[in-house]
């Protein structure tokens, strides 16, 4: 409940900051693809888009890119994630394999937790 509380502090705010900034740069920046071409002529093609555009544009790109480098940074975390997955429901489906064959009945989805922790 705090976090959407915090969320909502934060978030509504921030929104209100990129619409004002959005309505206060409105005019047109021209755009231009080509390296090569010297930034005080006005004869070279480009296209004119808001200020806001752009600059919305980038931070999207940023995010994104931002994005991939942590999930890709995160790799080696989520492969030992599902090893130690794996490796713990081969030791469950072993620890059910060896209570059938000793005849021990299970009394509940919670008896490995109590099993585990001594309770019985």
């Amino acid at each position: 409940m705090v976090n959407k509380i915090v969320g909502w502090l934060v978030l509504v705010p921030l929104c209100g900051l990129l619409i004002a900034f959005a309505l206060a740069n409105r005019h047109l920046v021209v755009v231009n693809l080509n390296p090569f071409v010297a930034p005080m002529d006005n004869t070279a093609p480009g296209y004119g888009i808001p200020l806001f555009v752009v600059l919305y544009i980038v931070l999207l790109i940023g995010v994104l890119l931002g994005g991939t480098a942590s999930w890709f940074a995160q790799a080696p975390h989520r492969r030992r994630e599902r090893h130690w997955r794996r490796e713990a429901q081969h030791l469950s489906q072993e620890l059910d394999a060896l209570r059938k064959s000793s005849g021990e009945v299970r009394k509940g989805p919670m008896a490995d937790v109590d099993d585990l922790l001594e309770l019985r």
